[in-house]
């Protein structure tokens, strides 16, 4: 599933390709992908408005038009939105086809449909409320130490679960993570109000860090991930321990070991995250 370093990337790239083009027409090859309105309301809500720009939260893209209204997009597990500078759409999943101004098109594709787009006023926004109730983002002003150390005293959930919690920090996923609980020496399954304010402002740093250095990276791609342009990221070379089960600790050479937590399979080094 893209995460926010992946998502952030495909923004950036759409943002600079697409900003201030107008919406001439859209190709909708399968409807069910519109969750609101319906799709001729969808229609009438953006075709022939201009893109404002394209932003971002936590791990919805959000397309905001002239008139204020914006189509919100969440990729999901197989989600993707890719620039065609030729107009030309050559993905054999493509699900919904902005067509613009300069013959250009802009493609949602989706391999098993779990994504969703949204049309929505600016009133509206509150529908959603895996967006209206998210936490503060990694790198962002509102996300700090002192945020980090005071929500996390109030759950005994593990920290790993704390962490997927969009709730509580936006645009955290189960890749980013694992990553951040190894460079903060903090085994998985700790309960999150257990951590004391060090480690909570280790895990700060550790948290922002690997959101960067994925964002540099230009994302992480394993099977379906692609950014605005088509093509890979290049972060899971350099990952400490997500998907390295049974491989050695980059650090201390330990066999990297991979378990469940909340549900989502979990990958750290016993020795240099020890349980305390």
């Amino acid at each position: 599933m893209p995460e926010m370093p992946e998502v952030e990337i495909i923004r950036r790239y759409i943002d600079k390709m697409v900003a201030g083009k107008q919406i001439m027409d859209i190709d909708i090859r399968l409807p069910r992908m519109i969750k609101w309105p319906d799709t001729e309301g969808f229609r009438a809500l953006v075709t022939g408005r201009r893109i404002r720009e394209m932003a971002r939260r936590g791990k919805y893209l959000l397309m905001k038009l002239d008139n204020d209204n914006v189509v919100v997009f969440h990729l999901r597990m197989t989600g993707r939105l890719v620039y065609a500078p030729t107009g030309q759409v050559t993905d054999s999943y493509a699900r919904v086809v902005f067509l613009l101004q300069d013959g250009a098109s802009l493609i949602y594709g989706d391999t098993r449909t779990l994504g969703t787009i949204h049309g929505l006023k600016p009133q509206e926004l509150g529908m959603l409320k895996g967006l209206a109730e998210m936490g503060p983002e990694p790198l962002s002003p509102e996300f700090t130490a002192d945020y980090l150390y005071a929500a996390a005293r109030k759950r005994k959930v593990a920290i790993k679960s704390f962490l997927l919690n969009q709730k509580y920090i936006g645009g955290i996923g189960n890749i980013y993570a694992d990553e951040a609980l190894f460079l903060a020496g903090v085994h998985p399954q700790r309960p999150a109000n257990a951590l004391r304010r060090d480690e909570c402002e280790r895990l700060w740093e550790s948290i922002n860090k690997v959101i960067a250095a994925g964002i540099a990276d230009g994302g992480t791609t394993f099977r379906d991930y692609q950014n605005g342009e088509g093509g890979k990221g290049s972060h899971q070379e350099h990952l400490y321990v997500y998907n390295r089960n049974g491989e050695p600790c980059r650090v201390c050479e330990s066999p990297i070991v991979r378990i469940t937590v909340g549900g989502r399979g979990t990958h750290f080094c016993p020795k240099c995250q020890e349980m305390k």
